[in-house]
């Protein structure tokens, strides 16, 4: 998506890889949640506070979120732009890296 120049729902998809993912993470613990911000303090709480994962992930959890509120419910003026989906992009390549690195896959 990025490459056909739509930031927007390029960054929308890389958010919902990372929100994926920590909802994965948090199966393994056997805790669901309903809603995005308690996957989110949740993934906080139990990956980022005990450093079984790095904490720059829950913060890419929380910055990625914002660009996609941005991207979907942003008034006019508000956009995403390109480096900041290449960087949203990178955030999900990398914690997928480390998820499966954490699962054993």
């Amino acid at each position: 998506m990025l490459e056909i120049g739509h930031p927007r729902f390029s960054a929308a998809q890389s958010y919902y890889t990372i929100f994926y993912l920590a909802q994965a993470l948090l199966l393994t613990k056997g805790l669901t949640y309903s809603k995005h911000s308690a996957v989110v303090a949740a993934y906080g709480k139990e990956f980022s506070k005990t450093k079984l994962l790095d904490p720059k992930f829950h913060r890419y959890i929380i910055d990625s979120q914002q660009l996609r509120q941005t991207g979907h419910y942003g008034e006019e003026g508000d956009d995403v732009t390109e480096e900041q989906a290449l960087r949203s992009l990178e955030w999900a390549e990398e914690f997928m890296q480390a998820v499966k690195t954490y699962l054993g896959a």
